[in-house]
């Protein structure tokens, strides 16, 4: 028995199914999964790749001999370029996070304090974090030569898709997480 009053839902849970697998899906799976007809589901997503394809979508789905997957347009593979480069730009070395961490939880914080915690001198990281703007200098200490004290910024909060620091995890929390 078809599980599916309308194809609209068909082709939605079909769409869903291809997004989120990494691998090709079978015709025989997807038949056996949806109940549906092998040639209804032939008919079905025949539809959905003329959808993509007539409107220039990012996305279109390709046939891999008894299998189906959904891909990126080569027509925007210079755009995919581009976002992959900057992504990777972006990514943080351990050394970073840490670094990161200390800062977020102890902020305002000098340099010297930084790497009394680490244990290892922090300068290259402190740099790659000013660089992605993830934190500034928010002060000065009073301290002979007054060393810059360093925060977190907005642009932090939106990496970790939190609002405010109030949201970071407590430490005790964190200590549990990784113990588990």
């Amino acid at each position: 028995m078809n599980l599916f009053n309308k194809k609209e839902q068909v082709k939605g849970v079909i769409e869903s199914l291809l997004f989120m697998s990494e691998k090709p899906i079978s015709i025989k799976i997807l038949t056996t999964l949806l109940n549906i007809s092998e040639p209804y589901l032939k008919e079905t997503i025949s539809e959905l790749i003329e959808e993509y394809k007539s409107r220039k979508a990012g996305i279109l789905i390709i046939k891999i001999e008894d299998s189906y997957q959904m891909v990126t347009n080569p027509d925007y593979a210079e755009w995919i370029s581009i976002f992959q480069k900057m992504n990777s730009q972006s990514k943080l070395s351990e050394q970073a996070l840490e670094t990161l961490a200390v800062i977020a939880y102890r902020q305002p914080i000098t340099k010297a304090e930084i790497d009394k915690i680490r244990g290892v001198n922090s300068e290259h990281a402190v740099k790659s974090l000013m660089e992605k703007k993830l934190i500034k200098i928010v002060g000065k200490k009073e301290l002979p030569g007054k060393p810059f004290l360093y925060g977190t910024t907005k642009e932090f909060l939106k990496l970790f898709g939190i609002s405010s620091l109030n949201e970071l995890p407590e430490i005790m929390d964190f200590q549990k997480i990784n113990a588990a």
